[in-house]
């Protein structure tokens, strides 16, 4: 039995329904929502394992003053941690103010103006697409650190991680949130875990670690206050992602803002002991960075030592790592919407798709995470310098926004609140600064450069749907609309079934039809055509007159033009030009017609006094050969 072609749509979607799961009713949205816990897993992750690269930032940096620099770790995580409270502090009352999500963006957009809050969305965009290529990327490196054999592979594995996590991603965030719940746990408290052995009992503190020492024996800086700015400002790259749950509230069961806030407060507060920790270990056993090892998989190294432990959290930091690029994803596409809400951003961006997720914001990130990936290698170090800045000019941004949200407002303590948030807005807009000076000759100025064509970006777009607005006169009371007489112009090649099936359905739409058919003149094939035409059309008689028209050229685009140039020339009459397609039953027989009307489409859609339009005739099915008949035959018998 043959498919229908309707049934060949349903077909062809059937691998894609079974990736991302059927379509969901706008009442089910709520499904997609999630929990305080499953919020860490699906906008925390990216936080949570920057303790994998945060650390080794400030590492390689003190390094350069050489060994006796490294001690300085200690004070200089605590810094680090002490802004962080600030921030988690922060974004909490962001949270508040803002539950409606989009962080940074929001709250410059509320309290500092719209130019402000361009340049906190495009400081996010970039931040959450460098957020995806950093994680899968220090992913992967600790998987290498491990199995030093998959660093050929190192870009290959990056892309399969990645075009996972975007299927996951599209399926809708609960799906993914409750996916990646069980290894962000398991991380969490392996690497706690560890923190603990290395403090009470190392069992791997005398073992060789594997590679070499890249401190030199000389440093090749002195210890300054440039220096210690340069380390903390570097391992403030371990603060990203402590503004994604703010930026995505609406994700949240309700009560949204309440169950944000606990997320965030448990983000900070299992981060801290991480970053503590690490720093506690690696100020005591002198930790200096090496070739083909992260600094903590040395941690880790000594701590449990190289036994069945420390693979098993390595795999498990990798899978986490990896799946960290799940933040952005829960973000940009939020981000997405509210700027193309504000027209800044195409309308696509607001749409959901079939699983009540904004599909276009997660494609267009997978699509950009993709390309840093492959243009970088897969190595985290070189975008390290690019990552921290967008993300901290979010965060100066939305602490100066809401210090003026408290000036205005006054609720009860707001000298308090706003002491807090004017503390952080002077560190991390500091951090921002010393990161632009100290790493823009090592790719930093592509970012310097890649926020404000965002911006012209948006402003365009924006320009672009305000001249729309204009010029049709939305929100406005538009004239009453007036009907007119109507032309069909239907292009035919022959009489058949096909143009029998286009004429009576022009028939119904105008009070007027022609058929039309081009010929090409100097030619003998075609004279005897344009004879054969005329005359069966003359004897088919269908009540609908017969033009033909003649062409010195191959394209029968131009002289159907050309004819509804001249009946636009007679009257004022809407004219539309009915394309006749013939559908087979199977997508593979499709190649084997013309495709005259995808050129006649292509063309006339250009014409604004012109309504173009198909009907689409179904191919009957194709009788199954005399062979393939006589074997169902047999298996019907045999029943």
């Amino acid at each position: 039995m043959a498919t229908h072609p309707k049934e060949i749509k349903v077909a062809g979607r059937t691998l894609w329904t079974v990736l991302i799961g059927r379509p969901l009713r706008s009442s089910e949205a709520s499904k997609e929502q999630i929990n305080p816990f499953e919020g860490l897993s699906a906008l925390s992750l990216d936080a949570l394992t920057s303790v994998a690269y945060g650390p080794e930032a400030i590492i390689v940096v003190l390094a350069l003053a050489g060994a006796g620099a490294l001690h300085l770790i200690l004070p200089i995580t605590l810094a680090i941690i002490v802004l962080l409270a600030i921030l988690v502090v922060s974004y909490r009352q962001v949270i508040d103010a803002y539950p409606g999500g989009g962080g940074a963006y929001a709250v410059s957009r509320a309290n500092l103006g719209a130019n402000a809050s361009l340049v906190a969305g495009a400081a996010l965009i970039v931040d959450y697409t460098l957020t995806v290529a950093v994680s899968i990327a220090a992913g992967v490196a600790s998987l290498t650190s491990a199995f030093p054999n998959l660093s050929p592979y190192t870009v290959a594995i990056c892309l399969g991680i990645l075009a996972l996590i975007t299927v996951l991603n599209l399926r809708g965030l609960g799906d993914s949130a409750r996916a990646f719940l069980l290894p962000t746990f398991a991380f969490i408290i392996g690497l706690l875990a560890v923190i603990a052995v290395g403090l009470i009992h190392p069992l791997g503190l005398h073992q060789a670690q594997p590679g070499h020492s890249l401190l030199s024996a000389h440093g090749l800086q002195v210890v300054s206050v440039l220096l210690i700015l340069k380390a903390f400002s570097a391992g403030c790259s371990a603060l990203t992602g402590v503004e994604a749950i703010a930026n995505g509230v609406p994700l949240f069961k309700e009560p949204r803002a309440k169950r944000a806030k606990r997320t965030e407060l448990m983000l900070g507060l299992v981060l801290g002991a991480m970053l503590l920790g690490l720093a506690v270990l690696a100020h005591r056993w002198h930790i200096g960075p090496r070739s083909q090892e992260t600094v903590l998989s040395q941690i880790m190294g000594m701590a449990v030592g190289r036994h069945w432990a420390y693979y098993i959290v390595s795999l498990t930091i990798t899978v986490v790592l990896a799946l960290a690029a799940n933040t952005s994803f829960g973000g940009l596409p939020i981000l997405g919407s509210l700027l193309a809400r504000d027209n800044y951003l195409p309308h696509l961006f607001g749409l959901r798709g079939d699983r009540q997720v904004f599909n276009s914001g997660i494609w267009v990130l997978a699509s950009l995470s993709a390309l840093l990936l492959i243009a970088v290698g897969g190595n985290t170090i070189e975008m390290i310098p690019l990552f921290a800045i967008g993300v901290f000019a979010g965060f100066t941004l939305s602490q100066t926004g809401l210090v003026v949200h408290w000036w205005r407002e006054r609720p009860p303590k707001w000298h308090y609140r706003a002491v807090i948030n004017g503390t952080g807005a002077i560190v991390t807009g500091a951090a921002t600064i010393i990161f632009l000076i100290s790493k823009f000759t090592q790719g930093a100025w592509i970012v310097v450069i890649a926020v404000p064509l965002f911006i012209v970006l948006f402003k365009r777009i924006n320009a672009y749907y305000r001249s729309v607005t204009a010029a049709i006169g939305i929100d406005k009371a538009p004239p009453a609309p007036e009907g007119r007489d109507t032309l069909v112009i239907v292009p035919i090649v022959n009489v058949s079934k096909l143009t029998s099936y286009a004429i009576s359905e022009a028939l119904s739409l105008g009070q007027q039809v022609i058929a039309v058919s081009v010929i090409i003149d100097n030619a003998d094939a075609n004279q005897q055509r344009e004879s054969t035409l005329s005359e069966e059309w003359e004897k088919w008689n269908p009540g609908v007159p017969l033009q033909l028209l003649h062409t010195d050229y191959s394209s029968i685009v131009a002289p159907i033009c050309e004819f509804i140039d001249e009946q636009r020339a007679a009257d004022d009459r809407q004219i539309v030009v009915l394309i006749p397609v013939l559908v087979p039953s199977k997508l593979r027989y499709r190649i084997l017609h013309n495709q005259l009307d995808l050129i006649l489409s292509r063309d006339l859609r250009k014409r604004t006094d012109v309504v173009v339009a198909r009907v689409q005739m179904p191919f009957p099915p194709m009788p199954p050969r005399p062979d393939q008949r006589s074997v169902r035959q047999k298996k019907s018998s045999k029943r």
